[in-house]
């Protein structure tokens, strides 16, 4: 076979023909959740309800609001987080999958909806009005951050998933968005949706979450734990301080009953972290 010239390809015309035309890249917008988007744990937050429906006890309960006071003062780390995350599967095994997501639907406005803060809506409005992709990125159960990001209007939201097997939680966890895995996560979903990560930003609170704001050419650290806020500092990143919490309804509309009914989780872990962080600050104190 002969290879064809330049001048082969030239029309009668004189002009060359058509290039294919690629699809320019898409930038998008990646945020934690907790103490990013909202000013509490959303694990944490719902300690009473899941107490009032008889899923924990109230020493639980009184510790999880210990552990909420800990954890919005200094955050968690590495340890701890992967503490919560043992203690979490081994409390909600066994939990009824239709009961836990009946308790959620009922009351993830009443607690979620005060707590979102006023300034991370509006750069989440500030991006999506820039074209960009709005995704919440969270260790929470995807049946928690599923349906607060359908509420601020997010266009796709990573969670982790716990497994289930005849309707009741195995303990197991499918998939801990958590760490290396949250960019691996931001990565596989840039790939999918042709999102250029150079062009793209990423917002959280955690030095845990450094892989995340090292996969984007834009990361931003907002309400930052005392080394995130040391390393920014060293690299000159953006620092936000969020402070002022809303209602979610003054700013979005309210989903379907539909939307909201996919909100279940192995998050019943809710007490169980406020235990853990509770026995782990004691420890330390001793």
């Amino acid at each position: 076979m002969i290879a064809r010239s330049y001048a082969d390809t030239v029309t009668s015309s004189g002009e060359s023909p058509a290039q294919p035309r690629r699809e320019p890249l898409r930038a998008a917008a990646f945020f934690d959740l907790d103490k990013t988007i909202i000013a509490k744990s959303s694990t944490l937050a719902f300690s009473r309800p899941f107490f009032r429906n008889g899923l924990i006890n109230r020493r639980a309960v009184l510790k999880g609001a210990y552990a909420q006071f800990v954890f919005a003062v200094s955050g968690a780390d590495a340890d701890q987080v992967e503490r919560i995350r043992a203690h979490l599967t081994s409390l909600c095994t066994g939990w009824d999958v239709q009961q836990v997501r009946a308790i959620v639907d009922e009351t993830l406005h009443d607690i979620v909806d005060p707590l979102v803060y006023a300034e991370a809506t509006e750069l989440i409005t500030e991006h999506r009005d820039d074209g960009r992709d709005v995704v919440v990125v969270s260790a929470s159960g995807d049946e928690i951050v599923t349906p607060i990001s359908e509420m601020i209007g997010a266009t796709h939201s990573i969670g982790t998933r716990m497994v289930a097997t005849n309707g009741r939680y195995t303990g197991e966890i499918e998939y801990y968005c958590y760490g290396e895995n949250k960019a691996t996560a931001i990565k596989d979903l840039a790939a999918e949706h042709g999102y250029d990560l150079d062009e793209s930003h990423a917002y959280s609170d955690s030095i845990t979450d450094l892989p995340m704001l090292e996969a984007v050419g834009h990361p931003t650290v907002v309400n930052p734990d005392r080394n995130l806020r040391a390393l920014a500092l060293e690299r000159g990143w953006p620092i936000l301080e969020f402070t002022r919490p809303v209602s979610l309804r003054s700013r979005f509309p309210t989903p379907s009953g539909a939307a909201v009914a996919v909100t279940a989780i192995g998050l019943g872990a809710i007490a169980t972290a406020g235990a853990t962080l509770y026995g782990i600050h004691r420890r330390r104190k001793r």
